[in-house]
C-alpha cells in the first residue's frame, strides 16, 4: 500500500482512487492517505529547538524550574566563549556542563567527541554516560518549533530507510548533490551535514513546501536525522543547469523558438512567485534546471524570503542584483529587484551562458549601471525580446514591469513568430 498515490476521492468519501509506481490503479481506505499542506508555523523552525543562545547560567536555572529530572537545555558558555554548555535538572538542581572544541570535536568528558550540538544530544539522550541523569525531555526555547515535527506533522517527513543515495553529481561549501532512489523513484537530493549549515536549509525546504508550480523545481520531501544530517529530497532534473545547457549546446543545436520557450518557463514561475508574495533573491541562469522533456524550472530557494523581509546584502552576486539592492546595506527586497535579475537571465539565455558584463572589471559594474550602462544585445537577439531586457533594467525600480506584464509581451513575441 506504500507505493501508492491517491488520484481523487471515490464515490465514498472513506475510499480514495490512487495508482501504485508501475500504473496500477485501486481503491485504498482515505486513513491510508495524510494530506500534505505548507509548513506554515508561527514559530521559528529549529533543528536545536533546546538551544537557547547567549543566556546566563541564572537564566537557565530560572528556565529549567520547577525541576523535573531529565529537563535540559544548551546554552551558550559565559565563562568560556566559544565554548557551550549543557544544562540538566537531576534531582531538585540544575549540574552544569562544559562542552569544549578539541581539534575541531565537541567533548564533554574527552572521551566521547562528536561532530556537532546534535550528535552529542542524541548520545546523552540515550545513555548518561556519566552524566548525573540521561537527558530526557528538552526545554524548548520560546517561539521555536522543532523543525522534525512540524515537517512530519504536514506530511513532508519522509523515511530515511526509503531513499538510496547513488552518485555525487554536485559539491559545495553547503554539502553534496546527490541522485537518489525514493521508493522506485529518481529524485535529486541536498545531504547537508553540519548542523548550523542544515538550520539555514530549514527555511529554503519550508519555503519549498508552500510553493507548487510546473516551473518550479518541486520538493519531494524533507528527511531531518538526529545526528544532524538535513536531506532534502526534490524532483530529478536530468540535463542540470540552465546555463551549463546553453553553454554545452550552443546555437547549432538550440534554436530561438526553444530560447523563447526557456524565458517563458522562468518567467511563468516568477509570475507565480510574486503573485504569492514571494521573492526569489538569487535568480540567475545557474539557478534554473532543466528537466528531460526540457522544461525549465527555477530552483535554489536558499534566499527566497517572503517579500516583507529585510535582509542582509552582503553576499550578493554583483552581475544580477538590482542597483537598489547593492546599494543599500540593508534592504527591503521586491519582486522589482527580481525583475532585474530576469532581465539579466534573458541576456544569458539568448547569449548561450555567456557570463553578463563581458569585458567590464567587476568593480566597474556597479558605477557603470548606476548611470546607465546597459548591456548591448547578444548576437542574433530579438529586437523585441531586448526591449524587454532594457525594460527589466530600469534604473527606477517601480517603472519596471511586472512578471505578469513581461509573460503577456513574451507570449505576444512567440504567437507573431509562430504565425510567421
Amino acid at each position: 500500500m506504500k507505493t501508492f498515490r491517491p488520484l481523487f476521492t471515490a464515490p465514498d468519501p472513506n475510499w480514495y482512487r490512487a495508482r501504485n509506481t508501475v500504473g496500477r490503479e485501486g481503491t485504498i481506505p482515505a486513513n491510508y492517505v495524510q494530506k500534505r499542506e505548507g509548513v506554515k508555523s508561527g514559530g521559528k523552525l529549529s533543528l536545536m529547538p533546546w538551544f537557547h543562545g547567549k543566556i546566563t547560567r541564572e537564566q537557565a536555572e530560572r528556565l529549567l524550574y520547577p525541576p523535573e529530572t531529565g529537563l535540559f537545555l544548551v546554552r551558550e558558555s559565559t565563562n568560556y566563549p566559544g565554548d557551550y554548555t549543557l544544562c540538566v535538572s537531576c534531582d531538585g538542581k540544575v549540574e552544569h556542563y562544559r562542552i569544549i572544541y578539541h581539534n575541531g570535536k565537541l567533548t564533554i568528558d574527552e572521551e566521547e567527541y562528536f561532530e556537532n550540538l546534535m550528535q552529542l544530544v542524541e548520545h546523552y539522550t540515550k545513555d548518561a554516560d556519566g552524566l548525573c541523569t540521561r537527558l530526557i525531555k528538552p526545554k524548548v526555547m520560546e517561539g521555536t518549533v522543532a523543525a522534525q515535527d512540524e515537517f512530519s506533522r504536514s506530511g513532508w517527513a519522509l523515511n530515511r530507510k526509503d531513499l538510496k543515495l547513488l552518485q555525487t553529481i554536485g559539491k559545495g561549501e553547503f554539502g553534496d548533490v546527490m541522485v537518489g532512489d525514493y521508493r522506485g523513484t529518481k529524485v535529486a537530493v541536498k545531504c547537508i551535514k553540519n548542523d548550523a549549515t542544515a538550520q539555514a536549509f530549514i527555511a529554503e525546504a519550508s519555503v519549498m513546501t508552500q510553493l507548487r508550480h510546473n516551473n518550479l523545481v518541486q520538493l519531494l520531501g524533507v528527511i531531518v536525522e538526529e545526528r544532524g544530517s538535513l536531506y532534502i529530497v526534490t524532483e530529478y532534473m536530468a540535463k542540470g543547469s540552465l546555463v551549463d545547457y546553453l553553454r554545452s549546446r550552443g546555437r547549432t543545436v538550440l534554436g530561438g523558438d526553444c530560447l523563447l520557450k526557456f524565458s517563458l518557463d522562468v518567467c511563468e514561475a516568477m509570475e507565480y512567485l510574486e503573485a504569492n508574495n514571494f521573492v526569489h533573491r538569487d535568480l540567475a541562469a545557474r539557478n534554473v534546471l532543466v528537466s528531460e522533456d526540457n522544461i525549465a524550472k527555477v530552483s535554489d530557494f536558499g534566499l527566497t524570503k517572503e517579500a516583507s523581509s529585510i535582509q542582509d546584502t552582503a553576499k550578493l552576486p554583483v552581475k544580477w542584483t538590482s542597483p537598489e539592492a547593492l546599494r543599500e546595506k540593508v534592504q527591503c527586497f521586491s519582486t522589482k529587484s527580481d525583475v532585474w535579475s530576469y532581465g539579466i537571465l534573458l541576456w544569458e539565455i539568448y547569449s548561450f551562458g555567456r557570463v553578463p558584463y563581458p569585458r567590464i572589471p567587476l568593480k566597474e559594474v556597479v558605477p557603470r549601471v548606476e548611470k546607465g550602462y546597459k548591456m548591448d544585445a547578444p548576437d542574433g537577439c530579438p529586437p523585441a525580446v531586448y526591449d524587454l531586457m532594457k525594460q527589466c533594467w530600469t534604473l527606477d525600480s517601480a517603472s519596471r514591469p511586472s512578471f505578469r506584464m513581461l509573460r503577456e509581451k513574451l507570449q505576444h513575441i512567440r504567437a507573431k513568430e509562430l504565425y510567421l
